[in-house]
Formats: C-alpha cells, structure tokens, sequence
C-alpha cells in the first residue's frame, strides 16, 4: 500500500479504501503493480501505475497532471462520473486513460429504529457544512420536542487537531445544546454502531464532494438522507434521498435546508417512505457492495496487466453531408 507523509495518520474514507482493497485482492495481482491513493510521491517503473484519485481538480496535489503529467500511469481510477469529467476537463486528460471504480461499503446490518426520539446524525467533517447544520437544528428544536442530533465530526479523523481551532467555538455550542451530542472522531465501527439508531442524516453540504462514504452508510443504515443537489452527491444518491438545490448563499441554503428537514421530521412514520427506505437500503447494498466492487478492481488490473491487443480497423465509413 502506497502511504506518504500527508496521510499516515489519516483515517479517513481514502484510508479506508486502501485498507480494504488490499485485504480484499489477491495478494500476487497486488504485488504486480502500484496504486497511489490521489497523492504521488515515487513512481515504481517496474510495476503497472494506477492512480486513484479521491481529491478535487483544483487541490495542488493533483498539478503533476498538467502538460500530459497523466502518460506517467497506466490507468487513473475516479471515484464518480462528475470527479473525472472535472478530470478530464481541468487537466485534458483523455478519456480512455481513466476509469470510475465509485466507492463502497460494507453493508450496515438490519436492525430496529428507536421509537421514543427522532435522531438525526451528521458525521463529516465541520467545513462541510456544521456551520449551517446547527443554527437549523436549534430553530427546529423550537418546533419538535422529540428530536436530537449525534454530530461525529473533528479533523482529528485525519491527524490534523490543529484544523479544529477555527471550529471550536462551534463545537462548544454543540456542546452546551441540551439536544445535541458532540461526539469528534470515533472509529468507523462506532460511527456504523451509531447510525443504526439514527433516524435521518442531516448533511447541508457547503463542500464538493467527489463521492461521500458519510452518505453511502447512512443510506445503507436505513436513514432519510437530506442534502444538496452538489458536486457527486446526487450521483452517489441515486435519486433515493431527500435531496434539494444547493445554493451558494448561506442563508438561502439554510432555509431551503430547514424546509426540507422539517419535512423529513414529520414523514419518519409515513408508510411511503418507509417502503422506499428499505427500496434505498437494498439497492444500496446491492450496487455499493464492496464484495462487487473488489470483483471489478481484479478485473481492472489483470486487464492492465495483460498484453494489448491489436483490432483490426473499422470498415465503416461515416457520412459527412
């Protein structure tokens, strides 16, 4: 496994990719070639290059591939259709150079919901979108009694505490809400343990995320999912969610945001939306299995591996007038 400096003490959803893949593939078809999780240190020219990006475009970790920087890898792995259009559009990369392997999970087990409160969770981290998050949770506290928040969320997940500083003040008020549990980082074991008794996963996305395991678990747990129509996260929604149209504009966003949780928080019983919960949950863990998803990165790699094939030209011939 490729690990550098910037993320040896991640634990991030990249980190967790790389730890299953790599449980998960046959250890000889691993040792024949190189898979670099987004950030390029030294390149083995012994072995077949493939490049797994999980980061934006415009992060300088990815201006190697500026000026044809992409011939240097055999293969370049997006996690989602919208990233590597960003991709290709940003750098010129051509399309036959990359690929998308989308992200996966391991399933969350069936369980029983708590039927005493309405839990809503949110488990990325702060930039993402706490900011607006817990100004509309205490307005809706005003309206619901039943309802708590769970918030997961530190840069602790990344080794990087010192980030938390511009966050504190925000996290201390979570704190001192009497409905809402601050909880940082825990384990991703901990966090699925906690989204079994979550209700709704409440996520007023500011960042554009390339895929978003956060979401991935909750849908797979069973929860209504609230969030913007943003970057890759309709792609990762499949249209199952509550899902709304992102607007630059904190405030606008906020109310949307609050309008469409509301209404969340009043559908939880509704016979309708239970029937599509366990419709979202199947085809969750039907499409996201990481024990599909494995089948395919073998597939990729003996491709790349193999030796290329020649075919012969087409015959055809297309019409100009």
């Amino acid at each position: 496994m490729e690990v550098n400096e910037l993320s040896v003490n991640a634990k991030g959803g990249t980190e967790l990719m790389m730890e299953r893949l790599y449980q998960s593939l046959d250890k000889d078809l691993l040792e024949q070639c190189q898979i670099i999780p987004s950030r390029v240190r030294d390149l083995d020219e012994t072995k077949v290059r493939i490049l797994w990006q999980h980061d934006l475009p415009g992060d300088p970790e990815s201006e190697h591939l500026k000026n044809g920087g992409h011939d240097r890898f055999h293969k370049i792995v997006f996690v989602s259709n919208w990233q590597m259009q960003q991709y290709i559009n940003h750098y010129n990369i051509p399309w036959s150079k990359c690929v998308v392997m989308q992200n996966a999970i391991m399933p969350i087990e069936p369980h029983e919901k708590p039927k005493d409160k309405i839990k809503l969770i949110y488990t990325p981290t702060p930039h993402r979108g706490l900011q607006i998050l817990v100004p509309v949770f205490e307005k809706l506290c005003e309206e619901f009694d039943n309802i708590e928040l769970d918030v997961y969320s530190s840069f602790k997940l990344y080794g990087w505490e010192q980030r938390d500083e511009p966050f504190k003040e925000l996290f201390d008020r979570c704190k001192s809400h009497p409905k809402i549990n601050y909880h940082g980082t825990v384990s991703n074991e901990e966090l699925r343990e906690a989204l079994k008794s979550a209700h709704i996963f409440a996520y007023p996305s500011i960042w554009p995320e390339t895929s978003c395991l956060c979401l991935l678990e909750a849908m797979s747990a069973g929860l209504i999912c609230v969030h913007p129509n943003f970057a890759a996260l309709s792609e990762t929604a499949s249209n199952w969610s509550y899902m709304y149209q992102w607007n630059e504009n904190p405030s606008a966003h906020a109310g949307t945001f609050h309008m469409i949780l509301s209404d969340a928080i009043k559908s939880i019983d509704d016979n309708n939306v239970q029937n599509k919960l366990d419709f979202q949950k199947s085809y969750i863990n039907g499409f996201y299995n990481w024990e599909g998803r494995k089948h395919q990165w073998a597939a990729l790699i003996r491709s790349l591996l193999d030796e290329p094939r020649e075919f012969p030209k087409p015959t055809w011939v297309y019409r100009t007038t």
